[in-house]
């Protein structure tokens, strides 16, 4: 979970989806799609082009597929040896890096808009409210490891989603940490001073699920409840194999019971930012 919301699929019906298998960007799948077509027509096999470009089979066959994006290199390797005029080394322009995972892509684009979010975190700090060094630090120990260019644009676009709290008009964003999180190795005083400055905003509210009063639901998992702007309520969970965004009724219900029982025992605001503010003067 250190990578996504720390992570997202969006399903309009509740129904699990692994995070193994997500959809991958469109332009991806076209460009593959078009590289594999080139090479087919060629007559060339897919491992001829492997030696050829100095890349694994492998490679080629999730580039060709649509699970990896095709390189820069690859490209114009390619085009010059399918003699394809530039028509596949054209295709650089309208690929990038994705700055969250494929599967991510839906729950940032509904979190960007909604006007109302509330979110339980049992281990982690909420992606909203991380800085970069926390941030950095969870991307940066990803499993499998990622390059160092896919850390970097990770890293800056979970910053990026922070601008919600400038939004005009501004949304409603409520958090509730579990203690556990906040005495994690990662989080520093930086990271702790960060949550008071936070908390301080007119819209935002932080609290803190202290151990002593732990309940059950508080102890199953994270839950993210958000309101869109056509007044739709989506709830979100995620583990470590599946992760899901549904509007089922049911759903919903649950996690807002959850969340409302969560919030009922957590210090009140102005408890938990004192509560903050004596575990950054421990540091």
């Amino acid at each position: 979970m250190t990578n996504g919301i720390h992570g997202a699929v969006y399903q309009s019906e509740v129904r699990p989806v692994s995070v193994q298998n997500p959809q991958p960007p469109g332009t991806w799948r076209y460009c593959g799609n078009q590289l594999l077509r080139w090479r087919t027509q060629s007559g060339m096999s897919r491992e001829e082009l492997a030696a050829a470009t100095n890349y694994a089979a492998a490679t080629i066959k999730a580039m060709e597929q649509g699970v990896r994006m095709p390189t820069p290199r690859l490209l114009d390797q390619a085009d010059d040896l399918f003699q394809a005029s530039g028509k596949l080394s054209a295709a650089k322009n309208y690929l990038r890096r994705e700055k969250f995972p494929a599967k991510y892509q839906d729950f940032m684009d509904r979190e960007a808009e909604a006007i109302s979010l509330w979110w339980y975190e049992v281990t982690l700090i909420p992606g909203l409210l991380q800085t970069e060094a926390y941030a950095r630090s969870l991307i940066g120990k990803f499993t499998p490891p990622l390059d160092e260019a896919t850390v970097e644009e990770r890293v800056a676009g979970r910053l990026e989603r922070r601008s919600i709290f400038a939004r005009k008009p501004p949304a409603s964003l409520s958090f509730v940490i579990f203690e556990a999180a906040l005495r994690m190795p990662q989080v520093d005083k930086e990271q702790r001073l960060h949550l008071l400055d936070m908390g301080k905003q007119s819209n935002v509210t932080i609290q803190v699920l202290t151990y002593d009063q732990a309940i059950s639901v508080a102890l199953n998992g994270p839950l993210v409840l958000l309101e869109t702007r056509d007044h739709e309520r989506l709830a979100f969970s995620e583990g470590q194999s599946v992760s899901q965004l549904t509007s089922e009724p049911e759903v919903v219900s649950s996690y807002s019971e959850g969340l409302s029982m969560i919030r009922a025992v957590a210090l009140s605001p102005a408890e938990s930012a004192r509560f903050i503010e004596r575990m950054a003067e421990e540091l």
